[in-house]
């Protein structure tokens, strides 16, 4: 049929100056909308709807990237256009930036501040669909040596035993520790369940002469740190 609404629209298509990957080479990747650059993984739309529409429903479908983020492959497949290689092609390049800040491996990222933290991990728990708490350990000059990955679920002081947030830590000689995080809500505003835990933890520390440097919520593109609120550490 040659009927326009039957007609896939493909990135070529479009006019010169709306192309999204002609945009991407003259004026870099940070100019492209969110839509722009995932219609560049699709490369087709629709009948009756472009690549870049596609993309735009995708984002109000899931509540923008970190809703693309959050869905199982299972559930994106199930959306209308994508098939299952447009799925692993968003799944692969959201997998992509989430290693790129672990892309150096052999550097130990080093924690000068909460806002080292939360670079380091925000990324990986915001896509997380329930509560997680990781535990990094840290060497004497604060240098990232392994980040253990414990619980999965509610978290508060009664479900988490304390002993196990400094197990790894004995066993590589960690220093320190940090522990972090995550409030699926979006929130990171800690709950009297989370000053709780850190104070338990902090106590422990001390007797097991492994500092608990921090605790940190990540939020939605935001994060909190228990430290620099006072909260859960004595002084």
């Amino acid at each position: 049929m040659s009927d326009e609404t039957s007609t896939v629209h493909r990135i070529q298509d479009f006019d010169g100056s709306d192309r999204p990957r002609e945009r991407l080479a003259q004026l870099g990747a940070s100019a492209l909308s969110n839509a722009e650059l995932l219609a560049i993984l699709l490369r087709t739309g629709l009948p009756g709807e472009n690549a870049v529409q596609v993309g735009h429903r995708l984002l109000k479908r899931f509540g923008g990237l970190t809703g693309l983020h959050k869905i199982s492959f299972e559930e994106l497949c199930l959306q209308k256009g994508i098939s299952t290689a447009k799925a692993c092609q968003i799944k692969a390049a959201i997998e992509l930036g989430n290693r790129l800040p672990r892309e150096n491996a052999e550097e130990k990222p080093v924690i000068k501040s909460p806002k080292d933290i939360a670079d380091l991990i925000q990324y990986e728990m915001i896509g997380l669909p329930q509560e997680n708490l990781w535990v990094l350990l840290l060497d004497t000059r604060n240098r990232v040596l392994k980040i253990e990955k414990l619980y999965k679920g509610s978290l508060n002081s009664s479900t988490v035993r304390v002993g196990e947030l400094f197990k790894s830590a004995l066993t590589n000689n960690a220093a320190s520790i940090i522990l972090a995080h995550n409030h699926p809500s979006g929130d990171p505003t800690p709950s009297p369940e989370d000053v709780a835990l850190t104070r338990a933890a902090s106590q422990a520390g001390r007797l097991l002469d492994v500092e608990v440097l921090d605790h940190i919520v990540i939020g939605q593109n935001s994060f909190a740190s228990l430290k620099d609120k006072g909260l859960g550490f004595s002084n």
